[in-house]
């Protein structure tokens, strides 16, 4: 069922005059509805303006961009970095530079939308997409494999193992993941999955991600070797795009301390919800992360009976299987919790 509401949905959501815990969506530090992260980013908005049209190429530049990238890079342990206006033109970004003769597109399972060129419709499996970058290489090895995949596909296939990842010859292959919901959260300090990938050994490695959901700032970003972003942001691509308003980016760099605390307090909560859940292997899980997807509407239909609203359609088109998630925040306090987890528990009692 789809709700029309009229304000940011932090823990709590008012659907028809009546409120309930909202289990959903993707900020997962909390972040939108933080008053002292709100007062950093009201800050900056006076400093900088609540948009910056001009191009990245002008002559007239500001230097918070290539500050918050260098942040960024050193970070997530890759070379160099670039910001841009959202996730999604961070896919986009990457997916239409390499869509030309000298390289050959592949597109792993559950793999979003953002990374596709034109109509591109990722693997079923694994082992289809092996077969076929094999058969590639074959016949002709002078045109380049270029394999994109989400670090976090909500299936268990990737992250945190990537055993089907290992299965691909990743030495004859540029690799490109979207980290959006791994970006801030997963690592000991929000890093992402750079270095675990990195640690793969592909021919070269390229993540984009959002910056919105962890670290709730209207803005995407790419990490890569630093010849490789010097090619990207040569284009008239990168060149002719607005960036990512420089309050956010701002916000980013001096809300460090907070993010760190928001991290703390979300990992907190997982450890509680996963202890506190007698029935936790009901779920699709991924270690440290705080989804919890399952493919029952009774449940779903349950839960809203009891004052929870969580994460429930098809995803990411109408086409696609229904998409049930309980998502954990930093902003759910511990009652919410072990609210959830009572309800829960009481569920799957009535169910044996």
């Amino acid at each position: 069922m789809v709700y029309y509401i009229d304000e940011f949905p932090g823990r709590e959501i008012k659907i028809r005059d009546k409120k309930f815990l909202y289990f959903g969506g993707t900020s997962y530090l909390g972040l939108q509805t933080d008053e002292a992260f709100q007062n950093i980013l009201i800050k900056n908005i006076k400093k900088y303006g609540t948009n910056y049209g001009a191009s990245r190429k002008s002559n007239v530049r500001l230097s918070v961009f290539e500050n918050a990238e260098k942040l960024l890079a050193k970070m997530v342990g890759c070379e160099s970095s670039v910001t841009l206006s959202s996730g999604y033109l961070a896919g986009q970004f990457v997916a239409q530079y390499f869509n030309t003769p000298n390289y050959k597109l592949f597109y792993a399972p559950n793999t979003h939308s953002a990374l596709y060129n034109n109509y591109n419709k990722p693997y079923a499996t694994f082992r289809v997409l092996n077969n076929a970058i094999r058969e590639q290489l074959a016949l002709n090895n002078k045109v380049v494999p270029v394999v994109f995949l989400d670090s976090i596909d909500f299936e268990g296939e990737n992250y945190p193992d990537f055993t089907g990842l290992l299965s691909l010859p990743l030495d004859k292959v540029i690799l490109i993941a979207d980290d959006s919901h791994g970006i801030g959260i997963i690592g000991k300090d929000g890093e992402g999955i750079y270095r675990k990938l990195k640690g793969l050994n592909a021919r070269e490695l390229l993540v984009c991600c959002s910056l919105g959901k962890s670290y709730g700032i209207q803005a995407g970003a790419v990490f890569g070797n630093s010849v490789r972003l010097k090619q990207l942001t040569d284009t008239p691509f990168f060149g002719g795009a607005s960036p990512a308003a420089p309050a956010s980016i701002a916000t980013f760099i001096e809300a460090q301390s907070i993010f760190n605390m928001k991290r703390k307090l979300l990992l907190s909560n997982i450890r509680l919800f996963m202890t506190s859940v007698q029935n936790i292997s009901y779920f699709r899980t991924m270690k440290a992360h705080p989804s919890f997807s399952f493919q029952d509407l009774n449940l779903t239909t349950y839960l809203e009976e009891k004052g929870f609203v969580l994460t429930n359609f098809n995803y990411p088109e109408e086409s696609s299987s229904l998409m049930s998630r309980i998502v954990l925040s930093s902003h759910h306090t511990q009652t919410d919790i072990a609210q959830l987890a009572k309800t829960l528990n009481t569920f799957f009692s009535l169910k044996s």
